[in-house]
């Protein structure tokens, strides 16, 4: 395994790095409220970071999102590059690639999904054209998502059904309803009520899919612990108790490596996890093994850069506890760390009886 980034995704990486830092700061951040920051995503798309993810692959976006995280940058660049670009490029048929990957490349169109939405949505089918892996068929769909992130945003919405078959519809032929979280994330609940879809991919699709979204998210998670660290080190480093920096106190320093080996951890789980993903290799414990550290680990870390700043952490507008506040919605958003172990382990049990 060589996690070294190609030339391509060293170059998208350093100019997201650029992007974020200029664009998304602590007042950009306030401002911009609970919705995304359109005019940074416009950058992003005019930059052809989202063209690019198709080139640099699963492992690219993660590198990219990290970057995002460490700035938390209101952008639907996660959902947008899961459910959109990579679902509709693997599993679309030409007529659907060719249709909708020009708008969301260039950002015109924004993807998010309603994932683990299954036994939630039922679905009818009707005649319709089917193509490659029973992509392109069309049907009708019942049902709700309590909260989807990003989804007051969107233009199109992937719903898996009761059977786990993905269906993409448009935004605007559903209910959304505003849903507050943790995260600003510009969530909603998605009602359907015979809102037409279109079938997107076979069997496998979403199992894919899904590991996909948990490889990107623990990227996220990666990112977002960093910067909540980088900021804890920062401000202990120049905060003065006992007539000495912070930083020089044992336990300061005890809670700070571990953070830092927690950040790490969910950092190579992730790579791994994409990395094989790219590939084409066996992904799906190496997905869930990312989630359980981005959760777990994700938690830790954020609680630790804010307890590292003492009485200004509990501050709602200070930049560690937007920091704070990512990191809890994506540890909610991959399921919190039990249920994500559980489902480990019964993957686990499940692939050693097969072989």
């Amino acid at each position: 395994m060589d996690f070294t980034p190609t030339e391509e995704q060293a170059a998208a990486r350093d100019l997201a790095a650029r992007i974020f830092g200029d664009l998304s700061t602590p007042e950009r951040l306030a401002a911009t409220g609970t919705g995304t920051d359109a005019e940074l995503w416009k950058v992003l798309c005019s930059a052809g970071l989202t063209a690019a993810l198709e080139e640099i692959g699963l492992l690219g976006l993660v590198l990219l999102l990290e970057e995002q995280g460490r700035t938390t940058a209101q952008v639907p660049l996660a959902v947008s590059g899961v459910y959109g670009l990579l679902a509709v490029g693997r599993y679309g048929t030409d007529e659907q690639r060719a249709r909708l990957l020009p708008e969301l490349r260039a950002g015109a169109a924004m993807a998010t999904g309603a994932f683990p939405a299954c036994g939630a949505v039922r679905s009818e089918r009707y005649a319709g054209h089917e193509g490659h892996e029973g992509a392109g068929g069309e049907g009708r769909l019942t049902g709700t998502a309590v909260w989807v992130p990003w989804l007051r945003d969107a233009t199109h919405v992937l719903v898996p059904d009761a059977d786990r078959t993905l269906w993409l519809i448009r935004t605007a032929d559903a209910e959304v309803v505003p849903v507050d979280t943790t995260a600003p994330w510009a969530a909603g609940r998605l009602t359907l009520e015979g809102t037409p879809g279109e079938r997107l991919g076979g069997e496998d699709a979403y199992e894919t899919v899904l590991g996909a979204a948990r490889i990107a998210f623990a990227g996220l998670q990666a990112g977002v612990c960093a910067g909540s660290l980088a900021r804890a080190v920062a401000y202990s480093s120049v905060r003065e108790q006992f007539g000495r920096p912070l930083s020089t106190h044992q336990a300061v320093q005890l809670r700070a490596a571990d953070a830092y080996m927690d950040t790490e951890a969910i950092r190579v789980t992730a790579y791994e996890a994409a990395w094989r993903f790219d590939e084409g290799l066996p992904c799906g414990t190496h997905a869930l093994t990312a989630a359980w550290w981005a959760s777990e680990a994700g938690k830790r870390v954020v609680h630790t850069g804010q307890h590292l700043h003492g009485g200004i952490g509990a501050d709602l507008d200070h930049p560690v506890h937007r920091h704070f506040l990512w990191g809890r919605q994506i540890d909610a958003h991959l399921g919190c760390g039990g249920e994500v172990l559980s489902e480990l382990g019964e993957l686990i049990a499940k692939e050693g009886a097969q072989s």
